[in-house]
């Protein structure tokens, strides 16, 4: 979990998380330099399995999550805002699925900031669904549905520095080339939509179509394409080396 200014609804979804979770388990969180009081929160909870850690400077959501999954040591890792609510049953029913699969994107219940249903499916509202092609012109990973075993994270590593390329987006891309992907028709949390939330779907709360101008989703769709396949030939280059060895 990347944090920053989540101090009104984090305790909550903490809450959620961490009844679903064995005491051999983990919550990595770091914290992006919140000036409200996410971070005592955090401390006063006193769970000794989260793991804080406070950046020395702001990152921004990309960088944050990376520096967090540098540090995950779990089999198993799952993504998670700061603002949502997992349903009672979506750490088993994602491990279920990930003895099958190596990345997981479940669906997920909108509701606004209060709680109240907006839509019951954000597949529904995005057109979520795997697929390498479908996902580089309009990507349907959100990283808050997403759960992937350890070889896929050490796979997507080093993330490209590249500025349109987010943390799930690149994690999902890397996945949809190497490993089994799933997209799962079951929502197994709430995803709160409120004013503050970093990601948008128009009118009011949602966008069914970006709202970036032509020239950064073309500059975007490059990026992803040029990193993902140096990534690709890297990968098969280590490979063959690890080989020879």
């Amino acid at each position: 979990m990347a944090t920053y200014n989540g101090a009104e609804y984090i305790q909550a979804q903490l809450d959620s998380i961490l009844t679903q979770l064995g005491a051999e388990d983990e919550v990595i969180i770091t914290d992006d330099c919140s000036t409200d009081n996410t971070v005592s929160i955090l401390r006063a909870m006193g769970d000794a399995r989260i793991r804080l850690y406070v950046n020395g400077e702001q990152r921004g959501v990309t960088a944050n999550f990376y520096g967090a999954l540098q540090k995950a040591k779990g089999d198993y890792i799952f993504l998670s805002d700061q603002d949502d609510i997992w349903l009672p049953d979506k750490v088993k029913r994602n491990l279920e699925l990930l003895q099958e699969y190596d990345l997981v994107v479940s669906d997920a219940e909108v509701t606004d900031a209060s709680l109240h249903p907006i839509a019951p499916s954000l597949f529904a509202l995005i057109g979520s669904r795997e697929g390498l092609w479908k996902n580089w012109l309009a990507c349907s990973f959100y990283g808050s549905c997403m759960a992937f075993r350890r070889e896929v994270l050490l796979a997507a590593m080093p993330f490209p520095q590249a500025v349109y390329i987010a943390h799930d987006w690149w994690i999902g891309m890397v996945a949809e080339c190497m490993y089994r992907v799933v997209f799962v028709n079951e929502p197994l949390q709430l995803y709160r939509r409120h004013n503050d939330t970093v990601t948008r779907i128009n009118q009011g709360y949602f966008l069914t179509r970006s709202q970036r101008p032509f020239r950064v989703k073309i500059a975007a769709r490059w990026q992803m394409a040029w990193n993902l396949v140096q990534h690709m030939l890297m990968s098969k280059k280590n490979e063959k080396n690890t080989t020879y060895q």
